[in-house]
């Protein structure tokens, strides 16, 4: 049994004395020790009803506290980077009556965002953009004559994606009046102890190290350029053999550190030094431990970074006992099973090897398989760098992250039309996440695309299909895509066929379905077409193919049915758009067809459990069949809803 951390607790809880950072400024620095203590335990048991991202939060508790103990927020502007480790800060910021909501329908976002808080000035849950949006803010200040500290909290994953570094590069340019965090939680530099450690800390980022630095500008007006590259190289590089940070000097950033980021010692009088002295760019390299101060977290491998609902005293997860495979291991397996029997294939995932199932992969094929960080631009383009090679690259990447590296999709793999595969994860409502993970434009951005095929599962086995199809096909750019979850039981093949390229099926005829004897209508799915058409036995088609298209098949429909019904988990523009194209320009409009296209609404849809999320929708079964006798101009038969 695990063994929380006991200390004595005050008669009054510090933290209930703290409602917004102005409360900070009255606590004793002695106590905030205590503090943290109390703050890791408040979100420690909110995580524990809700679920989210545990680790990252609890490794900058003390972080968080001291930016807002000396800084002035909401005027002095604070940016987490992607957000996963702002639960501490929503807590000190006002919104601690509601951190038992966090994640849920009509709760708390799990990331940073701009409509909930006046304390979170930028939105946030995509990585690597807090040094850009910080940049855009301290300009900001400058052209307005305010004078304002903008605190940009990047972690040391974020900084393997190149818009970290294409923001760094600017800001020294600008010499802009910016502080960026490095929260080094990764334990690759051994958290610095001992007083010397904060005297040179201290040292670093007092007024005597920058004020020799400002001399050193000064002197250019007087004794030129080349004086002041000397004089600036020789104390940067007796500071930088001390302390590192010779990459971030030469962008034009004041390197401080690396710092303890669980020590108060530390982390004050820098951040107050940096605050008082900083005149241009600063980046303070803080380490800290992922997991902080829960021995369970500390203890496992991902350091709790994501947990479902757990018990706080074991730490053990609350997981539903599934009743199909979920859709990432059987797309992990098939793949395996490929690249068993073909050399040539490869897997590349842009730091979410657990969560496109790539993790297995690596297991049974090492050599062949490339985690390049968060990285989705330089995912696509080395892809397709080992397909111009004759190898057969799958880039198994979340459909939200594939939008980042659109540029390279569109450039360097469809214009050259390579071959690469890209298996789309996360497609459709992913729930608790919210709108910037939910999988809603991929086929609208990729079939728009020349040569590109664009598939769309409508369940397990037909993914395993899938993969299989993706590793012969070799004539261009081919994507699939599958939802979050479970699947929905069907019975999986020993291995995947080969799909015909373009050719839809019949699943059910619409003569077999009682509810539509006396109503010529037809449902036509894209494959997936949300819940309502997956575990549904009544879809009259499905087009695997949302580009190419089953022309014949539509064609066929359009001419048998009075109403046609498309079905798909994806917004405005995708596979509904490209039937109607069709429809219009072969004359099927003109006799007096309906056609009606049901997508994803319009709108960004707020975090809710998938169901929820998918009956707000009109995308569940009862809003598909609703739909159908509404096109119809028929009332719904007793007892169809939502079973019907």
């Amino acid at each position: 049994m695990t063994q929380l951390p006991t200390n004595p607790m005050p008669a009054t809880p510090l933290l209930d004395q703290v409602k917004f950072p102005d409360d900070l400024k009255k606590i004793d620095e002695k106590d905030l020790p205590q503090l943290a203590r109390e703050l890791r335990a408040e979100m420690i048991d909110a995580v524990s009803r809700t679920g989210g991202h545990l680790g990252a939060g609890l490794g900058v508790v003390e972080l968080t506290i001291a930016i807002h103990k000396i800084f002035d927020t909401p005027h002095d502007r604070l940016i987490f980077d992607v957000g996963h480790q702002c639960y501490p800060h929503k807590i000190l910021t006002g919104r601690r009556d509601r951190i038992r909501t966090l994640r849920q329908e009509g709760g708390l976002s799990g990331f940073t965002r701009r409509a909930e808080s006046e304390y979170d000035p930028f939105g946030a849950a995509h990585s690597s953009t807090s040094i850009s949006a910080g940049l855009g803010m301290a300009v900001a200040a400058d052209l307005d004559g305010k004078t304002r500290n903008v605190i940009a909290v990047i972690g040391d994953g974020a900084l393997s994606a190149g818009m970290a570094y294409e923001a760094l590069n600017n800001a020294g340019a600008l010499d802009a009046r910016l502080i960026v965090i490095l929260n080094d939680n990764d334990m690759s530099i051994a958290p610095p102890t001992g007083a010397m450690s904060a005297y040179l800390a201290r040292l670093a980022s007092g007024r005597t190290y920058m004020g020799i630095r400002e001399v050193g500008k000064k002197l250019t007006a007087y004794l030129g350029k080349s004086v002041d590259r000397a004089l600036t190289r020789a104390v940067e590089h007796a500071r930088g053999y001390v302390t590192g940070g010779t990459l971030f000097e030469e962008m034009g950033f004041y390197h401080i550190g690396p710092i303890d980021g669980h020590s108060f010692d530390h982390l004050l009088p820098v951040l107050r030094n940096v605050r008082d002295n900083a005149k241009g760019p600063v980046l303070i390299h803080v380490v800290t431990q992922k997991g902080k101060g829960y021995p369970p977290a500390e203890a496992a491998a991902d350091k709790y970074h994501g947990v479902n609902k757990f018990d706080v005293i074991t730490g053990a997860q609350a997981k539903a006992k599934p009743n199909a495979p979920a859709y990432t291991s059987v797309f992990a397996e098939a793949l395996i099973q490929e690249a068993s029997l073909d050399d040539k294939i490869v897997a590349i995932t842009a730091a979410m090897p657990t969560g496109t199932g790539l993790d297995r992969f690596a297991s049974v094929h090492p050599s062949r398989c490339f985690d390049v960080g968060i990285a989705e631009q330089h995912a696509v383009t080395f892809a397709a760098g080992l397909a111009a090679e004759g190898y057969k690259p799958f880039a198994a990447l979340y459909s939200t992250f594939l939008q980042r590296a659109y540029d390279q999709v569109v450039h360097d793999v469809a214009i050259q039309g390579l071959p690469v595969r890209f298996p789309i994860d996360r497609a459709g409502f992913v729930g608790a996440d919210g709108p910037t993970h939910a999988g809603s434009f991929d086929t609208t951005y990729l079939a728009t695309l020349p040569g590109f095929v664009v598939m769309a599962a409508a369940d397990e086995a037909e993914l395993k299909h899938m993969v299989r199809t993706a590793a012969a096909y070799d004539e261009g750019p081919i994507s699939f895509r599958y939802p979050r979850g479970e699947g929905v039981g069907v019975e999986l093949p020993e291995r995947g066929e080969i799909l015909q390229i373009g050719k839809g099926r019949i699943v059910t005829r619409i003569e077999s379905c009682p509810a539509f004897v006396r109503h010529p209508a037809c449902r036509l799915s894209d494959g997936g077409g949300g819940p309502g058409c997956r575990r549904s036995l009544d879809d009259s088609c499905r087009c695997a193919f949302r580009k190419a298209l089953d022309y014949d098949l539509i064609r066929q429909l359009a001419r048998h049915h009075e109403v046609l019904i498309t079905i798909e988990e994806g917004a405005v523009g995708g596979f509904a758009s490209h039937v109607l194209q069709f429809l219009a320009l072969d004359g099927l409009l003109d006799g007096g067809l309906k056609v009606r296209p049901m997508v994803m609404p319009d709108i960004w849809m707020e975090q809710a459990k998938p169901e929820a999320m998918y009956a707000a929708a009109g995308l569940d079964r009862a809003g598909i069949v609703s739909t159908v006798f509404k096109t119809l101009g028929q009332k719904q038969a007793v007892g169809l809803g939502a079973a019907g």
